[in-house]
């Protein structure tokens, strides 16, 4: 919900296709640049804890994100002033997020025994998306009908239960050996057994390029507001219509997992993305643009599916911290770099050039990795 009241605020603040770019900049930066050293942290530390006192971070931002919409507030200063000081608030998030998101995939598997942890990667990256979709959708028609401050107290409301929701988990001990290693030596276990392991490595590769430049959501502002003419109704849609795809794929795979050519699939998968990702483009007809996006979704369900297995399955449990912050690197710089990307590309090619090469990328990263890739392409599990 916070992603899409702030894409839309910062759109209308500014009118710039670049500032939505800037946003994932803000993000990306801080989010990467601590996800090495929050790996090794989230290892030595008690998992609860840590997430608990995140939540607490994110709950100050959006408090702050309340004071800054205030109308007295955005009457007194000038729009881009409004706009830097967003995305300062948002590199804080980001800077929150390196350690909250590996923190959350290392506590299920504590929580779930190892038979389980399949189907619990599934099903958590289902909750993930049902929550997503719900709450994209929902924050279109929260701007539509109580305006962006007023939305900032629903998403409030919702991290206080969720806070007191995890301070119902029990402590989960420490690894003793992991307590004591050193910082450097830590980091460079984690590196080493990601890059040690292909199908790891590769995923997460495939991942980070296919996302990096065939990213359209940071662009979906513009093209609600300004070539499709929906409100944000119709842009809440046009933000969930990937994640409800991907929620039919992972509630699929979640009662028929995929049982064999893995590698291919998500090949195959990765290539349908980028081909939705420029029918997106070219479309003028919102009912054609949220089919693309939906489609698209539905494909990179696949992904999330394959991956997260691999990531739960193949990672032992005293590198849980720093092999899932490595994870949660590739996906944020993949993400927000993504965004960044489509925001200089827009600026420069213009809104429907700039996804239609990045469509194009995603179908010249996975042939390029059916190539260089042999071992993910012929991964199985």
């Amino acid at each position: 919900m916070t992603g899409t009241v702030i894409g839309w605020w910062v759109y209308q603040l500014t009118e710039s296709p670049l500032a939505l770019g800037l946003v994932g900049l803000s993000e990306v930066i801080p989010a990467v640049s601590l996800a090495l050293y929050a790996g090794h942290y989230i290892d030595r530390n008690e998992n609860r804890s840590l997430l608990l006192k995140c939540t607490i971070l994110y709950i100050c931002c959006v408090v702050f994100f309340l004071f800054l919409s205030h109308k007295n507030f955005e009457a007194r200063f000038e729009s881009w002033t409004v706009a830097f000081l967003i995305f300062g608030t948002i590199g804080i998030t980001g800077a929150i997020r390196a350690f909250s998101g590996p923190t959350f995939a290392a506590l299920i598997a504590k929580i779930v025994p190892r038979q389980f942890l399949s189907n619990a990667a599934a099903i958590s990256s289902a909750s993930w998306l049902v929550a997503s979709v719900v709450g994209h959708a929902a924050a279109g028609f929260l701007i539509a009908f109580m305006g962006i401050h007023n939305s900032f107290f629903v998403i409030l409301s919702l991290l206080i239960t969720g806070y007191f929701l995890l301070n119902r988990l029990s402590v989960k001990p420490v690894i003793a050996h992991v307590k004591n290693t050193k910082t450097w030596q830590s980091v460079k276990e984690g590196l080493k057994y990601v890059y040690q392991t292909k199908e790891i490595l590769g995923a997460l590769s495939l991942d980070l390029f296919a996302v990096l430049f065939g990213g359209a959501v940071a662009l979906i502002p513009v093209f609600a507001k300004d070539i499709l003419h929906v409100g944000p109704i119709g842009f809440g849609w046009l933000n969930s219509a990937i994640d409800m795809g991907s929620i039919i794929t992972v509630t699929a795979l979640t009662i028929l997992p995929l049982r064999k050519k893995q590698g291919k699939i998500l090949l195959m998968s990765v290539a349908g993305f980028g081909i939705f990702t420029i029918i997106f483009a070219f479309s003028e007809m919102f009912w054609l643009s949220f089919i693309a996006l939906f489609l698209s979704g539905m494909l990179d369900g696949v992904s999330v599916v394959v991956r997260g297995t691999i990531l739960q399955l193949k990672t032992p449990d005293e590198l849980r911290g720093r092999v899932m912050s490595v994870n949660s690197m590739f996906i944020n710089s993949s993400n927000e770099l993504g965004q960044f990307e489509s925001g200089i590309a827009a600026k420069l090619m213009g809104v429907v050039p700039s996804v239609v090469f990045g469509g194009l990328m995603t179908i010249g990263v996975v042939i390029a990795t059916w190539f260089k890739s042999p071992s993910l392409r012929k991964m199985e599990y």
